[in-house]
């Protein structure tokens, strides 16, 4: 028996790891390109991003190479009569589907390492290196185009010199919804400083309406200060629970349960206090409504933190789901393509299973259905990959 195991098992990892290269590098050269197109980032920060956005491309490669590999192998043992000379031996065919699902099992616990360190690792490190190269982005992009532009500012210049804007025109516009500032100045310089997460832009002899006061031929240098955010469309994300690390999740669980107890207590003595004070209108003023909302974003934040390990570990163990579903479809398409096979596996995939995926998180997070909600997809695809099993094993 053992032959068997290590026959099936040695073709079954190099199908994988060739596979697992060739999709891993397609993706991470979508990845990297439609970053590089975004942003407009240089070579070295490009370099900088890669080892940031290969778990992300792993965690997507991942399912799809088990799910070819499984329909290349078995269904080449199915069209050259392997498994019919098994039988023939009075051997059952699971004898080399078992390997399979012991390394897919394994592969799946990979995946979900891989989920979990592609969102609370390689997502923040992605956006900490475009908004530590932000100075190159600025630059480059008034180097090509003569004109930069990004949610709170807009700058347009006749020429750059080395790190001199010359005439620069700068459009500023303020988050709180007021009117855009419009200035130009001789020359300007941009500092960008990602530890404090401040931009500096320094111009010289400023001209224009600055925030509501008029400058006129100002001789002196002008500072003015912007957040990160407002030069780049990448935000600098707080630890919430998409990005939250599975090991910290149960005691982000544990801080917003005791918010929300907190916050149930202080809304209680508020409302008793207007009760014994008969301020009853003040019970629905907006210290009251402040109250509600803060009780209804702890709930939300707590929902989400308790679906959270769900959708790894679903996302992760998709790949046990997807081998059990290619497996008997490969063997009963003894005689067609591996390509075809793939396709006629993924096809139901990409129909059914990634939207019981999906709205099964969606409404989880929205708190319609339970945590588990999100393994829908995984439970439906295993119990029909198994009755597909054993209808081939039995016929």
């Amino acid at each position: 028996m053992r032959i068997f195991t290590r026959y099936v098992l040695l073709d079954l990892i190099k199908v994988i790891l060739l596979t697992l290269c060739g999709m891993t590098s397609v993706i991470i050269l979508a990845f990297v390109a439609k970053e590089a197109v975004d942003e407009g980032l240089g070579p070295v920060a490009i370099i900088r991003l890669m080892p940031y956005i290969m778990p992300e491309a792993m965690r997507y490669a991942v399912p799809g190479t088990v799910l070819l590999a499984v329909t290349s192998l078995y269904g080449r043992m199915s069209a050259s009569n392997e498994l019919t000379a098994i039988k023939s031996l009075g051997i059952s065919p699971m004898v080399v589907i078992w390997p399979m699902l012991a390394l897919t099992a394994l592969i799946s616990f990979g995946t979900v390492w891989l989920n979990d360190i592609a969102v609370s690792w390689g997502r923040l490190g992605v956006q900490r290196v475009v908004l530590e190269s932000l100075e190159e982005i600025v630059y480059g992009k008034l180097n090509s185009r003569r004109t930069f532009s990004a949610p709170g500012v807009t700058i347009t210049v006749l020429g750059v010199d080395g790190r001199r804007m010359i005439q620069p025109t700068v459009t500023i516009r303020e988050s709180s919804g007021e009117s855009e500032s419009i200035v130009t100045a001789d020359e300007a310089e941009l500092i960008a400083d990602p530890g404090k997460g401040t931009v500096t832009l320094r111009l010289v002899n400023l001209v224009g309406r600055l925030r509501g006061q008029i400058k006129i031929g100002s001789p002196d240098v002008e500072e003015l200060d912007f957040s990160l955010e407002s030069f780049s469309r990448k935000k600098r994300q707080a630890l919430d629970a998409s990005t939250c690390p599975l090991s910290k999740i149960p005691n982000a669980i544990g801080d917003q349960e005791a918010l929300m107890v907190q916050t149930r207590q202080e809304m209680a003595a508020v409302a008793t206090y207007f009760l014994v004070t008969g301020d009853l209108d003040s019970l629905s003023g907006e210290d009251w409504r402040e109250h509600q909302q803060k009780l209804s974003r702890a709930a939300s934040m707590l929902t989400r933190l308790k679906t959270e390990p769900h959708r790894r570990w679903a996302n992760g163990f998709c790949c046990l789901s997807f081998a059990l579903v290619g497996v008997p479809i490969a063997i009963r398409r003894r005689h067609g393509e591996f390509l075809a096979s793939f396709f006629v596996c993924f096809l139901p995939i990409l129909v059914a299973f990634y939207p019981m995926l999906f709205l099964g998180i969606e409404w989880a997070k929205d708190g319609i259905l339970p945590p588990v909600a999100v393994w829908t997809g995984n439970i439906v695809f295993a119990a029909w990959g198994i009755w597909l099993l054993r209808r081939v094993l039995r016929f």
